[in-house]
This record gives C-alpha cells, structure tokens and sequence, in this order.
C-alpha cells in the first residue's frame, strides 16, 4: 500500500504539513508517520492531550458522584482515600496500574502472565498460584492430583519431593512394574497402557501375553515395515537414519552405511557426489545438501576492491600511488582524486557516496535501490516478519497494526489477546490435560480414558470434543461452574474404525471427523444423532482436520504414499489439493489466517496461504522436533506435541526461536488446542426465516467462492438423496434401478450373441514360426467374419448363443445385472 500526497484528505485522515495523508488514528500515538512529524508535533499533539485530560477528569468525577450517592449515608472520613492529593495515577478497570514513576496501565490479562509489560516488572510480582493448587519451586502451579504421582510435572522435581511413601494403587487399579496405576479393567485388553508394558505381559495374561489392538496392527501391508511395537511404518524408511517408529526398532539391526571420498553423506545415509553439495538443489532425499551452505563473493562491501584481472585488494590501497592491483587498475590517473558527486549528484535520486574510484548511490531508510541511481520505497510488508498481525506500508516506512481483539504490547510490539488469558488442552492417551498459559496452571480436564487423540472445543458452550481411537468412539464433556453438573456422553458410537481427526463447526454446530480406517471424512450434527458421509474417494490414510467455518472451507491431511493436504468446501464441493510437494508425514492443519501444518517425518513445521501459494517453514530442526503430532497457534507461538520426546513445546511463530518446554514427561500425547474466545469469533449465520434452513436433515455451510455463492446446502443421510426442492430427503429408487439393471443385461445379452454368430476364427500355416514351435502347433487369429474369405477351409466358428450351456448363461446375467444396480446404487448416492 503506497500513500502519495493529495491536496484534500478524507475525513478519518490527518493531512501532514506536507499534504500527504495517513489514518487520523495515527495522530498523536508516539510514532511519527508523516515524513515532517507533524502528525506528533507539539501543536498537533497538545490540544489533543488536553482533550484526553479532560475526557478522564469527566470520567472520573462522574465515578465519583457514583460513588458518593451509593455511599450518601457513610461519613465523608471514610472517604478521604479518594482525595485527588494522592497524585497517583488512575487506571480504568480492565486495566493494571503498573505504579511508581512510569505512569503506565497494561491490560489486566497480562498480569503474571510471564512477560514484564510494566517497565518496572510490577505485573509479575506477588503472583501467587489459586487455591488448592501446588507451587512448584519454579513458581509454576500444578493440581495436586499430579503432586506425588511418580512423574517430574513441575519440570523441577519439586512436585515429587517429601512425598512420605511409595505410590499407591487403589482396589480397582493395577500398579504397573514402573509404579503407575491404571485401571484394572484395562488388563489383558489388548492396548498396553503402562510405560513398560507390564498389563499386557505374560505374567498376568499367560501365554506370550494379548495380540496387539486394531490401532497396532499385527500385520502390515507389502510397502510398509512391522515395528517391534506393533506400528506400521513405511518399508522405505527402514534404517533410513531417522527413527520412525516410536521405539525405533525400524534402525535397528542396520548395516553401516559408508560413503567414498569423493562423495556426501546424506542425513539418512545416502551418498550422492560431492559435487551436488551446495550447488542450490535438494539433491538428498532430506535436503541435507543444502543446509550450512555459505554462498558469498570474497570481494564486497565497502572494505574491499575488485580489480579489473579479478584480484581482491583493501579498498585503502585504492588510489595511494602504488599499483597493488597487477592490472594498475587501482591507480587509474583520471578516476583517482575525481568528485563524481559534485557533478548532478552522480546521477544519484537521493544519496551519493563519493569512493576513491567511482561512487555509490545509496538510499535513506525505508528505500532500495531499483537501479544503480534510482530509489524506490520498500514494500517492509512483503517480509512476513515484519509485523505480529497487520502490516502497513506508506512511502519511506510502514506501521504495524492488531485485529479486533488484541492489543499491541508497547514493549515487545507484538500483538496480545484481550480478555480471558488462554490455556492449552492437550490429550495424554488416558486424559485430557489443561495448562494455563498466563497463570501455568496445570490440571486434569478428564481422566480415566483409554486412548484419547483427535480433540476440539466449543469456546461458547465450554465443551470440548474428542476422539477414542481403542473405543472408536466420539465423546463430549461438558463443564459447568459446579463441578457436580459435569457430564461425558458419547456423540457418535457406531460404525467408526478408526478417527483420528475431529473439527467443529461452531456456527453451524456440525462436527467433521477423518476415519483412516475406512478412509472417509464424515459430519454429524453436535449432538451426533443426523449424521453423513461426505468424502470417501481418493483417500489413503486421513488425519487430522480444520474448518474456516466463515468462508465455508475444510482442510485436512492425508499420510498416504503420495502425502498431501487437501482442501474442500464444508459440504463436500470444490476439492482441491492444496501442498503436494516437500511433503512427507503432515499432520494437524491449522488455520489463523493461514494454513500450518507439521511434518514428523521431515521434523519441520511450514505453512501456506489459504490458496496454497507463499509457502514458509517456520521451524526446521531434527533435535528441535523429534516426532511433531499436532499443533496450535495463538498470538505470536507456535504450540506443539511431540510423540518422540512426549512433551508439549513452544516457540515464536515469526522466527521459530524462543523455544520452551511446557510439559513434559506425558503418555504418548496426541492433539492439542488452545482455549480462549478469539479462536472460535462469532459470526452470523445465515441460514434464512426457517429452522435448520429449512433443511430436513443436515444444514451444511457452503464455501464462500464467489459473492453469489449459496450460503448453505442441505444433506441426506447415507442412502438417501435430496429431493425436488433440495431440502427434504428421499429414499433412493431401489425399483428403477432393479428395472435399469434388468435392461442394462438385456441389451449386453443381445450385443455378446450378436456379437459371437458375427465372429469367424481362422488359421494359417506358418512355416518360420513351426520350426521353431513344432510341428504340430497352430496359429490363430479371429477377425469378422467377410464373404471374402469363404474359401478358407481351416477354420473353426464359436459356438452359437443357442449352442451355450444355461447355467453359464444365468450366471453371466446374473453378474451383469448385479454390476448394473452396483453402478446406479453409486451414481444415485452421489
């Protein structure tokens, strides 16, 4: 966005003394924006200071009247402690008063959020942990179920310290060999759920202890490689140096892998030639080739000089009567002593820098050159870093700006959520877990699961969504201020093999899950009683989902040997495939204006735009990200779970730096999400006068392509189509397609014996071919038959259509028509 300077400005604008033009929100904000600084000049800024005094001296005395009429019958001594001689300064409500001299208000989420907004750090002092919870020695608070359970979940130890005896289980839970306690009803089940494996063992199962559960496959497909665990892994990425398998038995056992002098060895292994280093293409399967490459010219800068014959000289050395150049190109007799500056400038738009030989155009700040003389502003807005959220470019500068929502830290400039502070809910195999992100509180949302993974919420309702892979279930729990009231139902309970990804559609309360197991991507409504199978085509392995409930877009992964993320519209309409390439093992799409995903396999963390174009990763670290399963983004981080290192992370969303370890020590963590009412915002929808729009069955919202797109579409349950009015169920016709069928047999039935009695064979002597073959052998080729070639006496006819034995006949029918009915029952399902 470029601002030129005009004569007249618009109303909301501020007109410089210069005439040009910037948003009237600009003036008087502390960062001058006109090229002048008249936009914060004392005279511009004064009246409106004063204006803004006396806007809090109205405000204020209008508190006060407040105060004084509720408290008319207290004695006025009591309430000397609003005498204005104080002279400290008054913050509105939703405001801390950071105190002492910096006269200062931040808002009231950031207290003891970690971070000092408050220069003097008062914002994080005196923080104290809310009641009933643990301190940890670094002052992070825990609930004290996790206080003496075995695990470090203050990251210190401290929650594991003065605990006066060993852990004990209660009557209905087994103590595994590693001291946890589960649930003794999940004993030879199958799944293991002690660390160790110790309820599944033999000891207690007999035998060679239970088969592995359908999630743990005891056979693996041709292309894929059986862990020691019970995992499937691809067969390529065996002893491929990277482990795949979560106890990395796929490295095992594997032979060293050496290369020759004259070659580089790849990051798995592989060897290519030693000149494809650094040569600017990924020619390792993990771009190791590329990485740590420097590619820079020995002579630049200011501080060096390139003779003309190549060599490279200090730039002193230039013009000092001794040739150091062996071309003499440093001692030029009418370039040496010369000013091209005096002259025009040099040519030069802006700035001329006069060298010993020659000159140099240069630019001010906010400018680059688009020639050698020519300056032209910079466009600070194309570097996605620039700013935390909005980017404004203006002539020479550009400014930096918050969604509706947030609000700019002054001291980190980054933009921070308004109201509520947020917390992560992540899944522990056997839980849900809950850490506050401002407070770290740390808490139990459910327990007693048995292998929670896919997980979402409804911020308005404070529910939250989630995924049994062992059950094949979807669950909803539901939290109440008392604690009494809270309740887990399950939503949907039939006919899942296996979720893995589950989004919810807050507007229209839909709920979209992924099954890999039959390789689907289905909808149900909230509650779980309409549901529908949307997409079940070209599917491999289906992960994890996110909506755009707004713009009517859903977005999902796929870990199938041809890796992918998708995209499509909410009712299944304008699929797409979005990232294809560079793309291994994705996981956990999630949307913030952009689509991020991460990649266990090639342990980075990318994103797109929503149209898959301006691709960027974010973070891109073997050690930094052992196996990243999910991810969520809020503010300015990044949040992630690791399977590998069974932790949950973070780290700065612009620069992939500034990574922190959140929780540690977990069971095998799956999804995560971040709770706070920015990441669901309200919209309307619009789905007309009528109840469900109208819709008998499902309400689906449309994707927003085009202005004149429809806002929703109506849907049937598997089976049924949409009738004359695209609103109302019908059952498909099961009699025309039986009569379609039928009719479809009788016309292949009367082409096959058209097609036999105008059939002929023949045969021909082959003299060449017989003495290699025999004899005795024969050559055949069938063509139609001609009257031309009656006189062939060597030839052999089908049989008629008569001559066919029955039961062949009824049988072929019977295949015909079976096809035809499969082939109608598909198009009328679509």
């Amino acid at each position: 966005m470029m601002m030129t300077a005009r004569k007249t400005c618009a109303p909301s604008e501020f007109a410089c003394l210069n005439g040009q033009c910037v948003p009237g929100r600009w003036r008087c904000d502390g960062e001058p924006e006109c090229p002048d600084g008249s936009d914060e000049a004392e005279a511009t800024c004064s009246k409106k200071r004063v204006q803004r005094w006396l806007s809090v001296v109205v405000v204020i005395v209008v508190m006060v009247a407040v105060f004084l009429w509720a408290h008319r019958n207290t004695p006025l001594i009591s309430l000397s402690v609003l005498s204005p001689s104080t002279g400290k300064q008054t913050c509105p409500p939703e405001k801390f008063d950071c105190g002492g001299s910096t006269n200062k208000c931040v808002s009231l989420s950031w207290r003891c959020d970690g971070e000092k907004d408050c220069e003097n750090g008062a914002d994080e002092q005196d923080c104290a942990c809310p009641s009933g919870e643990f301190m940890c020695a670094n002052r992070k608070c825990l609930a004290t179920v996790y206080v003496c359970d075995g695990d470090d979940d203050c990251g210190d130890g401290s929650d594991e310290l003065k605990c006066s005896s060993p852990l004990t289980c209660g009557p209905n839970h087994l103590r595994c060999n590693t001291s946890e306690c589960v649930p003794l009803m999940w004993s030879c089940d199958g799944d293991p759920d002690c660390s160790d494996g110790s309820d599944e063992g033999p000891e207690r199962c007999g035998g060679d202890g239970v088969p592995y559960p359908p999630s743990r496959r005891a056979n693996c497909t041709v292309g894929e490689f059986r862990c020691a665990n019970g995992e499937c892994v691809r067969l390529a990425w065996k002893c491929d140096g990277d482990p795949d398998c979560k106890d990395k038995s796929d490295e095992s056992d594997c032979p060293l892998l050496t290369c020759r002098p004259d070659e580089f060895q790849c990051g798995d292994g592989s060897c290519i030639h030693g000149t494809k280093q650094c040569n600017k293409v990924h020619d390792c399967p993990d771009h190791s080739d590329e990485a740590g490459c420097v590619n820079a010219t020995k002579c630049e800068g200011p501080l060096k000089f390139l003779c003309k014959n190549g060599e490279c000289i200090d730039s002193a050395k230039v013009c000092d009567s001794v040739k150091d150049c062996k071309d003499r190109s440093d001692e030029p007799k009418k370039e040496c002593g010369l000013n091209e500056c005096m002259i025009n400038n040099g040519g030069c738009s802006h700035v001329c820098m006069d060298r010993p030989i020659g000159f140099e155009c240069q630019c001010p700040t906010g400018y680059q050159l688009l020639d050698k003389k020519t300056c032209g502003d910079i466009d600070e807005c194309e570097n996605p870093d620039a700013c935390s959220q909005i980017c404004i470019n203006y002539k020479g500068d550009f400014k930096c700006e918050c969604y509706e929502g947030y609000e700019m830290d002054p001291v980190t400039k980054t933009c921070k959520a308004e109201g509520k502070s947020p917390y992560l809910l992540f899944t522990n195999r056997h839980e849900i877990r809950r850490l506050d992100l401002v407070k770290r509180d740390y808490s139990q949302v459910v327990s007693t699961q048995k292998n929670a993974v896919a997980l979402d919420l409804d911020v308005a309702n404070n529910r939250v969504f989630w995924c049994d892979r062992f059950h094949r279930k979807i669950y909803r729990y539901t939290r109440s201020r008392n604690l009494s009231l809270d309740s887990q139902v399950p939503l949907v309970d039939s006919a899942l093999q296996s979720p893995v990804g589950l989004a919810l559609d807050w507007l229209q309360h839909n709920l979209y899950w992924t099954d890999s197991g039959d390789k689907s991507i289905s909808v149900a409504s909230v509650d779980g009683t309409k549901r529908r199978v949307l997409i079940s085509t070209e599917l491999s392995e289906p992960r994890a989902i996110a909506l755009d409930p707004h713009h009517g877009f859903m977005y999902w992964s796929d870990w199938g040997t041809q890796a992918k993320i998708e995209k499509a519209g909410m009712n299944g309409v304008d699929r797409q495939v979005l990232v294809s390439d560079n793309i291994v093992w994705p996981n956990a799409p999630f949307l913030i204006r952009r689509l991020y995903w991460v990649d266990s396999k090639l342990h980075l963390i990318a994103s797109v735009d929503l149209n898959g174009a301006h691709r960027r990763t974010h973070l891109s670290s073997a050690e930094r990200l052992g196996q990243p399963y999910a991810l969520a983004v809020f503010e300015d981080r990044i949040y992630w779970t690791d399977r590998e290192r069974e932790a949950v992370f973070t780290a700065n969303r612009l620069t992939g730096q500034d990574i922190h370890t959140l929780a540690e020590h977990l069971n095998d963590p799956h999804d995560i999400v971040v709770f706070h009412q920015l990441r669901q915002p309200q919209g309307v929808c619009n789905l007309g006068s009528m109840a469900n729009g109208g819709c008998e069955y499902l309400c689906l919202k449309a994707p927003q392509i085009t202005e004149h797109s429809p806002k929703y579409t109506c849907a049937c349950p598997d089976g049924q189509d949409l009738g004359p009015d695209m609103r109302g169920c019908v059952p498909v016709p099961i009699v025309a397609t039986v009569v379609f069928g039928l009719l479809c047999a009788g016309v292949y039935l009367v082409w096959r014996n058209w097609r036999r009695n105008s059939t002929k064979s023949m045969n021909f002597d082959n003299p060449v071919y017989r003495k290699t073959t025999g004899e005795g052998e024969e050559d055949e080729i069938h063509i139609g038959r001609t009257d031309a070639m009656g006189h062939h006496t060597h030839h052999h006819t089908y049989p008629s259509a008569g001559i066919l034995s029955q039961p062949d006949s009824i049988v072929e029918s019977f295949f015909c028509i079976h096809s035809c009915v499969k082939c109608v029952s598909s198009v009328s399902n679509i």
